[in-house]
């Protein structure tokens, strides 16, 4: 595929708006692989050059999370165990099978999540001790958010917070460092498969790694000085286009 400058313009400022977003909320997905597509890359190319690009974008989020001490670091290397074969699995068996089933579920699933996040006024629930059962939820946690972002992608972050608010009892902001060493796990596997399969055009995904690592950055910084209340009103936007983006997609 040949680049144009046009495809650049599209790309790059996309991709640090949607590693923004991700690095707060998560669902950086939804604006980040649209940006792909829109520039003329198929879905595979598009999958590829968007977890090579939202993988810097989540270490950058990482780092910044671990510097201001906001990680659970059993819990998230747990989940991070559980997230690494989930991801190839998911990877592997999107390009057999595509995502048109997972689309349907998750038109049904997504406005029930947005629902109980925007009457759930306080998600900061009560803080558990880390157990033997803690890290096993988490390792189940991982692998089944991990293999839907292989399957399918978009809305991953958002609904792993989701999970590690309710299961675990950490606070918004704790969920969302601690989930970043997990969707990273899950980005890198997914793209270890990607770059195997060839589908990483590396001339524009490159680039893009520097404008995502800029997103993130900024984003877990925002995220941690403007806390829970910004995340949760950042999260409600993210569902709703995720809705949106799968309506979309069907029609």
């Amino acid at each position: 595929m040949e680049l144009s400058a046009r495809t650049y313009l599209i790309v790059l400022p996309l991709i640090f708006l949607a590693s923004l977003v991700d690095s707060i909320s998560g669902g950086g997905g939804l604006i980040s692989l649209p940006a792909y597509s829109l520039a003329g890359l198929d879905y595979g190319l598009a999958s590829g050059c968007n977890k090579f690009s939202s993988s810097a974008g989540t270490i950058m989020a990482t780092i910044r999370y671990f510097r201001g001490g906001k990680i659970l670091w059993k819990p998230a290397l747990a989940a991070a165990v559980g997230a690494l074969p989930g991801a190839w699995l998911g990877t592997e068996l999107s390009m057999l099978l595509g995502t048109r089933v997972m689309s349907v579920f998750m038109i049904c699933a997504t406005p029930v999540v947005g629902v109980f996040v925007a009457l759930k006024k306080d998600l900061s629930a009560k803080p558990k001790p880390v157990t033997r059962k803690t890290l096993a939820i988490c390792l189940l946690t991982g692998f089944a958010t991990g293999t839907y972002d292989g399957f399918f992608g978009p809305g991953t972050g958002t609904f792993l917070i989701l999970l590690l608010t309710a299961l675990t009892g950490m606070d918004m902001v704790t969920a969302s460092a601690t989930s970043k060493p997990v969707n990273l796990a899950s980005n890198l596997s997914s793209l270890i498969a990607r770059i195997a399969a060839g589908q990483v055009l590396f001339a524009l995904a490159i680039p893009a790694m520097c404008f995502s690592m800029t997103g993130g950055w900024i984003g877990s910084k925002l995220a941690m000085t403007r806390g829970a209340k910004f995340i949760r009103f950042v999260m409600l936007g993210v569902l709703a286009l995720l809705v949106a983006r799968l309506i979309a997609d069907l029609l």
